[in-house]
């Protein structure tokens, strides 16, 4: 297998790229992880993380809080803010003091 940059060498580093253009600076960065064991997405972290600034009325389980818990994870803030909105049994949005 060639290197998918210089398509000249044969394919030696992760990437599938060869030495010299995985090493090479700038190179390495425009070309995506293909192993299934790269990291993707939003890293895990460990520790205490910031409340968010403010709630959101958003119900569980909707496109708008799916979206919103993506923004906290990627600003290193907690998930749920207390003051969430949240939704009863009958699916109804419950006011939270």
């Amino acid at each position: 297998m060639r290197c998918r940059h210089c398509h000249r060498a044969h394919v030696t580093r992760p990437r599938r790229l060869c030495w010299v253009c995985f090493y090479t600076p700038g190179i390495r960065e425009k070309y995506p992880i293909t192993s299934k064991y790269g990291r993707r997405g939003v890293l895990d972290f460990y520790g205490r993380a910031p409340l968010p600034p403010l709630p959101t009325s958003a119900l569980p389980g909707t496109p708008e809080k799916i979206a919103i818990l993506q923004q906290r994870a990627k600003m290193r803030q907690q998930l749920w803010h207390p003051n969430d909105g949240v939704r009863d049994d009958e699916g109804t949005q419950l006011d939270v003091a």
